[in-house]
């Protein structure tokens, strides 16, 4: 009898041992479960908020297909527009500043010349009334151009140039376009300035 309660005792001992052992390996794979679930709740979310990523390009990025565009730089196209537009300016400049250099140059090469005429003890009396009258009407036409061009420049051009040969008047306007109204005005500048006919005044733009 006593041996059967002691072998009794024994399996009971053993099979408590088993049932803890299965109780706790369950636990525990149920807590890896729940943690599994949770790292691929996280990840789910994860990839919801990947899907939710702004497509809309950047400012490098417009940058850059604007470049592929071009085939250069956005900088450097900027620069060579810049640079061309500069050109642009310095060349109308450049006409503008020379053309009257070497108109006035001229002007004074000539009252130069007759000054001469007119102080040289060997010329005649005729000669020299021919040579004073040159000299003021050269006087007189310098003095009509610059208070044309500047009264042209105060309608709101950004300049004129005025050449006078021979009873014909060429005017050179510093502008894009000209309206018809802006043509008229200088028409009515030059021909009251310089006293001559509309007819005989050639403008045109640069």
């Amino acid at each position: 009898m006593k041996i059967f309660k002691k072998n009794q005792i024994t399996i009971l001992v053993i099979s408590l041992m088993l049932i803890v052992s299965g109780y706790l390996n369950f636990t525990n794979n149920y807590k890896n479960v729940e943690t599994s679930t949770l790292v691929s709740d996280r990840s789910d979310e994860n990839i919801g908020d990947a899907q939710l990523v702004s497509t809309v390009p950047s400012e490098n990025e417009e940058k850059k297909v604007e470049e592929l565009a071009s085939g250069k730089p956005i900088e450097e196209s900027k620069k060579e527009e810049t640079e061309e537009t500069n050109s642009n300016v310095s060349s109308q400049d450049d006409y503008f500043i020379s053309s009257k250099l070497d108109r006035n140059t001229m002007y004074s090469e000539t009252l130069e010349t007759y000054q001469e005429i007119y102080n040289n003890s060997n010329s005649t009396a005729e000669q020299k009334k021919e040579a004073m009258k040159k000299i003021n009407e050269i006087n007189n036409n310098k003095n009509a151009i610059m208070i044309a061009e500047n009264l042209i420049i105060a309608k709101g051009f950004d300049d004129v140039v005025i050449f006078v040969n021979d009873g014909s008047i060429s005017v050179v306007i510093r502008s894009d376009k000209l309206k018809e109204e802006q043509v008229a005005q200088i028409q009515n500048i030059v021909s009251r300035e310089l006293n001559v006919n509309a007819e005989k005044i050639h403008i045109s733009n640069k």
